[in-house]
């Protein structure tokens, strides 16, 4: 196993750059979602296609797996009374920690946050009053203990309105900063996906945006299976590879649920299973290491439920994925619960074996990115460049806004 991780540690990050123009980021979507182009990739082959061609493009047996998140207007801005603008990005609830609890919160919570020139907040309380369902509110944010680059921001508000309630009518949604623009009132409709309801995350998961209605009655009508997770996406998926080795960067930890009912059938393994987004990726194939750390330790919880960033090449694989998913269905019926919830730090680097997922909806990737190497583990590392060519050459759109891709094993 050591040689193994150390070949891994020791892949070069700029082997997987490659030169993307501005003026190919998308930097709004298609009027018509399923109108994009898409790039088919099926065992080395490449085809080009339309969105809409997904659902015949797909095994007629296929279980389809997306991500339920919405995006929250997580970005907040405040005027100082010296005339200073203050920004606060919230990242993920503090207290209470619990993303449903805390967007149920009517007084007072805590989130961890990034502040925007900080420099000019050194102390006291920033104020902001709005109409919130029909009544003023005033939002005050107060700065707690620094953590890395983050701060704990402590809200307190009045008029026993919600904080989800709060959040969008002060907020703004966070669009990614490749974009290089403002947030735009066609964003709030844009950067979500049709079928998104559990509020958490600051960026969307892109790969599901150009699905519709009725693309997804399409896929109803061909038999395909339609299955939810959720996993809230944090700002660190734009986090760059800022070391010369993967092995010096450090995964952000995200935190998802998994229904027991999608357990059970994700065991049985009775349809090929196609992930939606990279988000849907990292928590499908993140169970087997969960079941690994219930199968050595079946009391385990709260943090000790997490899939560390390089436990797929350090863990010995003892048990069968099947087996590893008993594990978290006992684990769920020990405690009487209907959902796992777990956390993920979880590096898919060319050497990763997929034991989930023989299939992936995706977007075009940043250069030199994590979701560049989760791509490159799937289809092999000497199959993503010539992919990314042929779409540089042909006209796709890339990023968050871009075309997509299906690529199946």
């Amino acid at each position: 196993m050591t040689s193994t991780i150390d070949n891994i540690r020791d892949l070069r990050i700029c082997d997987f750059n490659y030169d993307l123009p501005d003026e190919r980021i998308a930097k709004h979507p298609l009027a018509q979602r399923e109108k994009c182009k898409l790039l088919y990739w099926h065992q080395g082959t490449i085809e080009d296609h339309h969105f809409s061609d997904v659902p015949r493009l797909l095994p007629q047996d296929a279980m389809l797996v997306y991500n339920n998140t919405r995006v929250i207007n997580a970005r907040l801005r405040f005027r100082k009374e010296t005339g200073s603008l203050i920004e606060i990005f919230c990242l993920e609830p503090e207290a209470p920690r619990d993303y449903q609890l805390i967007f149920q919160t009517t007084a007072h919570c805590a989130w961890n946050c990034l502040v925007g020139n900080s420099k000019r907040w050194k102390q006291g309380e920033l104020r902001q009053t709005v109409e919130v369902d029909g009544q003023t509110v005033t939002l005050r944010a107060t700065r707690g203990e620094q953590r890395g680059n983050a701060w704990v921001i402590n809200f307190d508000w009045d008029g026993g309105v919600t904080f989800a309630s709060v959040l969008d009518a002060v907020g703004v949604i966070p669009i990614p900063p490749y974009l290089n623009r403002d947030t735009e009132a066609s964003d709030a409709t844009d950067y979500q996906t049709v079928y998104s309801h559990i509020d958490g995350s600051v960026a969307a998961p892109t790969a599901g945006l150009h699905f519709t209605d009725d693309l997804l009655d399409e896929c109803d009508s061909r038999g395909i299976a339609r299955r939810e997770l959720t996993l809230h996406v944090g700002a660190g998926t734009f986090q760059p590879v800022k070391s010369e080795h993967i092995g010096e960067h450090d995964m952000h930890v995200e935190v998802f649920a998994v229904p027991r009912a999608l357990l059970v059938e994700l065991k049985e393994a009775r349809r090929p299973v196609v992930a939606v987004g990279t988000t849907s990726v990292r928590t499908l194939e993140s169970l087997y290491y969960v079941g690994q750390i219930l199968a050595e330790n079946p009391d385990a919880s709260g943090d000790k439920l997490t899939v560390r960033q390089w436990m797929p090449y350090t863990t010995p694989c003892a048990i069968s994925t099947a087996e590893a998913l008993q594990h978290i269905i006992d684990y769920l019926d020990r405690i009487g619960a209907q959902t796992f919830l777990g956390a993920t730090q979880l590096m898919i680097a060319p050497g990763f074996q997929y034991r989930i997922i023989c299939g992936m909806i995706t977007n075009f990737h940043q250069p030199q990115s994590t979701l560049l190497l989760l791509v490159s583990a799937f289809v092999g590392q000497d199959q993503w460049r010539p992919m990314y060519d042929h779409a540089l050459a042909s006209g796709y759109r890339f990023l968050s806004y871009g075309d997509g891709s299906l690529l199946m094993r």
